[in-house]
């Protein structure tokens, strides 16, 4: 237990705040040498062990943010957090024991591990809502000429070239420790495992750099406006206070009217930056309509929550409002992917101890998939809070025209923890899967731009006030990705299944 119990943090040091993107090339083989000779039920706990590990580490963070913000004694948070950290954990323990079925077969152990890893991560994004949080593949998403293979095969690319290399070294130390019964052919397997990996990292890499080379030169004659993200920097603890309703406001006015002699053609606030019923509320939507006055000629993306009555019901809704510069209210965007105990609680009727946690903003409900707004001669894709970790969600608004995606968030719920930077990170492949400028703008940070090529131009500090305007290409290629989505994990979960029935069938065969 103590190899997967190290295993799992080396991965966790990976990520952001930490960001040792380099271990994540070798943090699986202490826990691939680990599941080596177990049976399946032994190498479930071992894969549980490391899964535990990992995520109790990894997000950490929501212990903080329900003791603070749910109101929740540190004696229930932790259980939760160790609950939801289990659930999690089943992922590597169903990869641990695919593992453990085809060890009577070393040849295929590094090809496994990469079509294993990468199939229960998709399993994982997928299941129960799904949680892609922190997926293999983003721990790489400041290696630029790596990650455009997303424009293919998505994050699953890249995080299979990741288990593919971790697969291949542990063939070399398989082989280095004395080869088990045939150790000429384990050096053979670990050469040629070793091959193939540095042949597919190589050939990844180079197909990025020939990517990014063609994403520049198309981007440089592309349409192009100039965004401004306005982080107003509100404390949560005030944000839902009503005697702060028109301070909040009034701050993300005054700081969207600084930005006029940039000359924005939009200006964009976070994620309920209008902690009001917009337009609803008549002098708190007047301050809103001034700001866009005194901008001149701006439009606007303004959060806020919203509701709409059908059938004799109230049905409410976590919004982003398109305000042209007249003060006209263009369209909206209503969040499809809620957050469970942020957004709504799952089974309320029998979970009444956690309504507390959604106190602020009652239960949301969801808006239609692939929604993209008209803007100008454009389209914008809006993804709000943690549906910039959805793959499929800014695919479909790519795919509905989005020539722009805009994420925008609150995440001043985790404080200065890993969550805004780990929540940051993944936002990167948003871009790139879809060849799309991406602008951020949230409450607290981190706001920025990512141009179409995965790249950060410009990021924001964390809990400070910033105007950040800058002009970004609105591009509209159909990356392959656009086009099929996650065909290339599709194809994983059936390489994992056949790679089962290879191993049961071929037990006594020796390799």
């Amino acid at each position: 237990m103590g190899g997967a119990a190290v295993s799992g943090l080396l991965l966790t040091t990976a990520f952001p705040k930490v960001g040792f993107d380099f271990i994540a090339w070798v943090a699986l083989v202490p826990l691939l040498a680990a599941i080596d000779g177990t049976r399946w039920k032994a190498a479930f706990r071992v894969g549980f062990a490391f899964g535990l590990v990992h995520y109790l580490s990894l997000v950490y963070w929501v212990v903080g943010t329900m003791q603070t913000y749910g109101h929740l004694p540190l004696v229930l948070a932790f259980p939760i957090l160790f609950l939801f950290a289990a659930y999690l954990a089943l992922y590597p323990a169903l990869f641990s024991v695919a593992m453990a079925r085809i060890s009577m077969k070393p040849a295929l152990i590094w090809p496994a591990t990469a079509v294993f890893w990468t199939a229960q991560e998709f399993l994982r994004a997928r299941l129960f809502t799904g949680f892609p949080w922190e997926l293999l593949g983003y721990s790489q998403f400041e290696r630029v000429e790596l990650i455009q293979i997303a424009d293919v095969a998505g994050v699953y690319g890249v995080t299979f070239l990741v288990a593919l290399v971790n697969g291949a070294l542990y063939s070399l130390w398989q082989a280095a420790a004395g080869g088990g019964p045939d150790p000429k052919a384990a050096r053979r397997r670990a050469a040629a495992a070793l091959t193939v990996a540095a042949v597919a990292v190589g050939a990844g890499w180079l197909y990025g750099s020939i990517r990014i080379e063609a994403v520049d030169a198309s981007t440089a004659s592309a349409d192009a406006a100039r965004i401004t993200l306005i982080q107003g920097n509100i404390a949560q603890e005030i944000k839902w206070d009503r005697n702060f309703q028109f301070q909040t406001t009034g701050k993300y006015a005054a700081l969207s009217v600084s930005a006029a002699g940039q000359e924005p053609d939009l200006v964009v606030w976070p994620e309920t930056a209008a902690p009001f019923y917009f337009p609803f509320h008549a002098e708190l939507t007047r301050i809103v309509l001034d700001a866009v006055e005194k901008t001149g000629g701006a439009d606007f993306l303004i959060g806020s929550p919203s509701y709409r009555e059908k059938q004799g019901r109230l049905f409410y809704y976590n919004s982003a409002y398109l305000v042209s510069s007249d003060g006209a209210i263009q369209d909206r965007y209503d969040k499809v992917h809620l957050v469970p105990f942020g957004e709504y609680v799952p089974f309320k009727r029998y979970l009444p101890f956690l309504g507390k946690i959604v106190e602020h903003v009652g239960d949301f409900d969801a808006g239609p998939m692939g929604k993209v707004l008209a803007w100008k001669t454009h389209r914008l894709g809006v993804l709000i809070c943690y549906e910039s970790i959805f793959p499929q969600l800014s695919r479909a608004q790519a795919s509905a025209g989005a020539d722009l995606l805009v994420n925008i968030t609150n995440d001043a719920w985790y404080g200065r923890s890993s969550a805004p930077f780990q929540h940051f990170s993944m936002a990167v492949f948003r871009a790139v899967e879809n060849r799309r400028s991406l602008a951020r703008a949230a409450n607290t940070g981190i706001s920025g731009f990512i141009d179409p090529a995965g790249r950060v131009t410009e990021a924001s500090a964390l809990f400070t006030d910033a105007v950040m305007t800058r002009t970004v290409p609105l591009f509209g290629e159909a990356a392959l990705y656009t086009r099929f989505g996650d065909v290339f994990a599709y194809l994983c979960l059936a390489a994992a299944l056949l790679l089962l029935v290879a191993g049961r069938r071929s037990r006594k065969l020796e390799i």
